[in-house]
């Protein structure tokens, strides 16, 4: 899972912009929970991964706030001159 959780935060940063890093945020906290309980390793990756992935998620949301907000600067800057 944490392997899963850091190839889907780089794919979120990449490729699959959002839905990767949703993943990765997803099997991150999963891996997480699932390193706690076994004391397996791969804590630094799922870390990675979960951190990518929240990047990816802000990354996402700052571009569609500026979609909106450019197109409306753009309408209201025209429309006063």
């Amino acid at each position: 899972m944490a392997i899963v959780s850091l190839v889907a935060g780089i794919a979120g940063l990449t490729i699959l912009f959002f839905i990767g890093s949703i993943v990765a945020v997803i099997t991150g906290h999963m891996a997480r929970k699932q390193i706690a309980e076994r004391g397996e390793g791969g804590s630094g990756m799922a870390t990675a991964g979960l951190i990518t992935g929240y990047i990816g998620i802000a990354l996402g949301v700052l571009a569609i706030i500026a979609a909106i907000l450019i197109p409306l600067m753009i309408v209201a800057s025209s429309s006063t001159t």
